[in-house]
């Protein structure tokens, strides 16, 4: 049995993004089994297909041999363990410990960003960052520690990654890349070279591809464009 990745809409799906990017990235093999997200009823399809393999019921779920690992940093730790090869996290210990403090920072704050950013590939909507960076203070101070947090890591590592090489942590931000585009969000010129590299990268251009192929509108991912 071939490893699966079970994954959400590729537009909208930024937890699902992250080991799709690292798994393609790290030229390791998988199977996509893509689930469409729906609104999430008590009747949904999306979350009655999932509970076979994770109770959390939500994307993405790694299948390995039938066995299952679900959220994000879990998987990346698994696949860390069983591809030592790949050097997914940085060799040196101490760098190693910072790529996982950094990518669980991101796992488990930036909500506003998260909440007012939410990534959508497709879209280009500048006039929702300029109004959402005016009004919103918590979006700011994320946007803000982001900034720094890439930018100290740039100069500790040298680049062209966060720490020098591809690696977890990388993929872990290519969302939040993706989030800082498509609503214009400016940066200063070290940060954008960034998000110009990790856009180039071959993962991240083939998860974009995918992405704007999907034209599948979802009206409840979309709120600044449903709302009245």
């Amino acid at each position: 049995m071939s490893m699966q990745l079970h994954i959400g809409n590729k537009n909208y799906s930024s937890w699902s993004m992250r080991p799709w990017v690292l798994l393609t990235q790290a030229g390791i093999r998988f199977e996509e089994v893509m689930l469409r997200f729906d609104a999430f009823t008590p009747e949904s399809k999306f979350k009655a297909t999932l509970a076979h393999f994770s109770p959390a019921g939500r994307v993405p779920v790694l299948v390995d041999e039938g066995f299952a690992v679900w959220d994000t940093l879990a998987i990346a730790e698994y696949l860390a363990e069983k591809f030592p090869d790949r050097q997914l996290w940085p060799v040196d210990a101490q760098a190693r410990a910072r790529a996982r403090s950094v990518c669980a920072e991101m796992h488990a704050g930036f909500a506003a960003l998260r909440s007012h950013f939410p990534m959508n590939i497709e879209a280009s909507l500048p006039e929702v960052g300029q109004r959402v960076l005016r009004e919103q203070a918590p979006v700011r101070a994320d946007v803000d520690r982001l900034l720094q947090m890439w930018s100290d890591l740039l100069a500790a590592h040298g680049g062209p990654m966060l720490f020098g090489e591809f690696g977890i942590a990388d993929a872990y931000f290519a969302p939040v890349v993706k989030r800082l585009v498509s609503y214009a969000v400016p940066v200063p010129p070290l940060i954008a070279a960034y998000i110009e590299r990790v856009q180039a990268l071959p993962g991240v251009v083939a998860w974009s591809e995918g992405a704007l192929a999907e034209n599948d509108f979802l009206d409840f991912e979309e709120p600044y464009r449903t709302r009245a």
